[in-house]
């Protein structure tokens, strides 16, 4: 075996050195991947102190999950060159539970330092809930907001499954441990069930405005059977502060932790997280392929409109 390394490199040493260099690159290369992605990069501020920085924040897509955006803020309130942020929301809003964890995070960090919300072309739902969190709200005046309601789709599949021949034979604890079985339609018991868990979390969104924008209850429920507005209607309805582009957001964040510079340094995140999906489709692509795949019920603060697959 040595023998024949011996002569392969005695008669390829330019293959040969060229392998060596290519295996030091790949080594390189998941080395400074790893060191940036878990302990930041030199535009973090991790390196060395510098000029107040301005970080970014974003909320894209449907909201699935909060784990990366508590990550960041937490990480970016512990940063000493972080002065502000901003929370740069481009989604139709997705999980309940998700939205309300990104929720009280911005209202813990914004005890730290400023936080602005700056909506893109659609923050609604889970969306709007996310930036009721923050200092300041801004948007463009054809933004798409609103949407303060709840949702939950059950598939019912009983017609398909008569003709196909499938039963399930099914054995519960209880006559409401099956509820929402995509084999059959909902009793009318069910139905309320599900209608006052509803009612209930519909509640915690309406106080969430209400303590957010510091609006009477009553116009906040007048507000709330779920309808989009644009930015405009938005603004004279009390829901967002502002008309404004990302830049105005960056330069009201500014403003709001007394910095000199109206357009100070951006931080944005190291990317964590990888997936071969999102590099082939995207990270829409990514989403559509969970709602595909996984297509179970999802209690969920989410425009409706914003979905391609029912």
């Amino acid at each position: 075996m040595e023998s024949t390394k011996r002569r392969f490199k005695q008669k390829h040493p330019v293959m040969m050195a060229i392998a060596i260099l290519a295996g030091v690159f790949v080594v390189a290369w998941f080395g400074m991947t790893f060191f940036f992605n878990y302990f930041g990069s030199p535009q973090s501020g991790v390196f060395g102190a510098g000029s107040a920085k301005i970080g970014v924040v974003e909320v894209k897509g449907m909201i699935t999950s909060s784990e990366e955006v508590i990550r960041v803020l937490t990480s970016f309130r512990k940063n000493r060159n972080i002065a502000a942020i901003v929370l740069r929301i481009e989604s139709p809003g997705g999980a309940v539970g998700a939205s309300q964890e990104i929720f009280e995070e911005v209202k813990r960090t914004r005890k730290v330092m400023p936080v602005v919300a700056s909506m893109g072309s659609v923050a609604a739902s889970g969306g709007y809930y996310a930036a009721l969190g923050a200092n300041k709200i801004v948007a463009s005046p054809g933004t798409l907001t609103g949407s303060i309601g709840v949702i939950i789709k059950f598939p019912n599949f009983a017609e398909i499954f008569e003709k196909i021949g499938y039963k399930a034979e099914v054995v519960k604890s209880g006559k409401m441990k099956n509820i929402g079985s995509p084999g059959r339609s909902m009793t009318e018991a069910e139905r309320e069930l599900i209608q006052s868990i509803i009612d209930n979390v519909h509640g915690q969104f309406v106080n969430a405005v209400v303590e957010g924008r510091e609006l009477p209850a009553a116009k906040v429920l007048e507000l709330a059977d779920g309808r989009i507005f644009s930015g405009e209607q938005a603004l004279q309805a009390g829901l967002i502060d502002q008309f404004g582009n990302f830049t105005d957001a960056v330069e009201l964040a500014a403003k709001l932790a007394g910095l000199e510079e109206k357009l100070p340094e951006l931080v944005y995140p190291a990317q964590k997280d990888f997936s071969l999906l999102k590099l082939l489709l995207g990270s829409r692509g990514s989403a559509l392929f969970e709602e595909a795949v996984l297509f179970q019920p999802l209690l969920s603060y989410e425009w409706n409109a914003s979905r391609l697959l029912e």
